[in-house]
This record gives structure tokens, C-alpha cells and sequence, in this order.
């Protein structure tokens, strides 16, 4: 079933009243017909809907069942994701907004090799949002996660600092000892920061400042992971425990 965000002005009455993109997207990609259903989202709330009439530029839904099967967690993940070469950045953002991240914030660290200048950190997060909201969509997610602008290792360790748990994964931590732990103090309404460090990982520095503002140095276990695997690991880690362990 296909999803698609309506802000709050676009509702009225029983009806949402879809515009933009979403317009041709429905009519002419999609082809889709009146009395045909479909998921719109609204300030995290999903509702069940029906085409009641496709107009030239607007699609009016129909509501046939509100906050309709939540698919969000429990909890809010923010993710520190340290900036990767190429488009490893592109594929993080729709994976992790399918496991079910609020967040994602891209974070400049030590050992990155890439390094943007305003203007592209402006055109890079705009794009990066766009993928956001297209893995949104995929995933039934009832809202868009936001992709924050690029923020310095310091500006991440005042966020991530005010986490209830704060997970730094590492390659030199040996034992899941301290990953059970953490995972331990998830509870229901948890905001949970994950810090992940780019391809030449983290400088001894950095995880001694995170240490120092309440970070839990974690292991994903024996394997070398590359920043963009340990970023899923990581996220999926949190998601299944939970969907396992935490009261909806």
C-alpha cells in the first residue's frame, strides 16, 4: 500500500487534499482510480484513506480509518553518522530510515576525508532529506525523519550528550558485556543517540570526549565493519530490541 505526507493545512473535514508531486505521482505513475486506498500521514499519524475524486492539480482522500497500524518505535534513535566518501551517505540515510531513525545527523569528524564548504553542505542535506522522505514513503514510516545540517564533532557532543543512552560503537571494545548494558537501559519514550565513526574510524580523542559526555563504548561484535555496515548494525541492533523487549 502506498504512503504518501500531508502537512495539517491540507486537511479538511473527513478529507486530505493532496498537491505537488504526489498529483502526478498518483495519476500518471501509479494510475491510480477513484475508490482505490492508500496511506496519508500527518503530524505521525497514518490514516487509511480512499481516492474520492482526482482533480487536475489536487487528490482528495478520503479518511476511512485513522492512526491506522503504527509503525514507528517506542523510542527516538538520533543518528551521528560521520561523514562517508561517495554516495555511502545516500544509502545510510534510506537504510536507516527504514529501521526506524528519527534522526540522522551528519557529523564531521577527525579522520573524514570529505569536507564540504557551505554551499554544498546546504545542496547535500537538501538532497539527503529527499531520500529520507522517498524511504520514508517505502517504509510506511508515519512521518519524515529529519536529516539535520552537518554539525562539528563538538556541536554532536552537546545533542548526543542530552541522549538517555548514548551508544558509541568501537573496533577496539572487546567484549558485548557493555553492549548488553546499554541496550538494558532502553526503555519506552528513550531517546537513544548512536555515534558512528567514518571509514578511518574514530581518533582516540574523540572517543575519550564522547566517554566523557556519558557515551557507552559498545561493540557489534569480533568483525571489522565498514562505517556504512555499522551504522545498520548498530541502528537494527536497537530496533529488534525494541520491538522485542519494549512496551508499545
Amino acid at each position: 500500500m502506498h504512503n504518501f505526507f500531508v502537512n495539517e493545512n491540507q486537511k479538511q473535514g473527513d478529507c486530505f487534499y493532496i498537491e505537488g508531486n504526489d498529483v502526478n505521482h498518483i495519476k500518471n505513475v501509479l494510475r491510480m482510480k477513484k475508490g482505490e486506498t492508500f496511506l496519508v500521514s500527518c503530524n505521525s499519524v497514518s490514516s487509511l484513506c480512499e481516492i474520492e475524486s482526482l482533480e487536475e492539480t489536487t487528490v482528495v482522500a478520503r479518511i476511512l480509518e485513522e492512526n491506522y497500524k503504527n509503525t514507528d518505535l517506542p523510542i527516538k534513535i538520533m543518528l551521528f553518522q560521520g561523514l562517508p566518501k561517495g554516495d555511502k551517505m545516500e544509502f545510510i540515510i534510506q537504510k536507516a530510515v527504514e529501521l526506524g531513525v528519527d534522526e540522522i545527523i551528519p557529523t564531521e569528524m577527525s579522520r573524514c576525508v570529505v569536507k564540504f564548504d557551505n554551499k554544498k553542505k546546504i545542496s547535500k542535506v537538501a538532497r539527503w532529506q529527499a531520500i529520507a522522505e522517498s524511504a520514508a514513503k517505502q517504509s510506511k514510516r508515519s512521518f519524515v525523519p529529519k536529516v539535520s545540517e552537518v554539525q562539528s564533532f563538538s556541536q554532536m557532543l552537546e545533542k548526543a550528550g542530552k541522549a538517555d543512552v548514548f551508544i558509541l560503537p568501537y573496533e577496539n571494545k572487546n567484549t558485548m558485556a557493555a553492549t548488553k548494558e546499554a541496550l538494558l537501559k532502553i526503555k519506552k519514550g528513550s531517546t537513544v543517540a548512536i555515534l558512528i565513526g567514518t571509514e578511518g574510524g574514530f581518533d582516540e580523542k574523540e572517543v575519550k570526549l564522547a566517554a566523557e559526555k556519558g557515551a557507552q563504548v559498545v561493540s557489534l561484535g569480533k568483525r571489522i565493519l565498514r562505517t556504512e555496515t555499522a551504522a545498520m548494525a548498530a541502528v537494527a541492533m536497537c530496533m529488534l530490541y525494541c520491538e522485542m523487549e519494549v512496551e508499545e
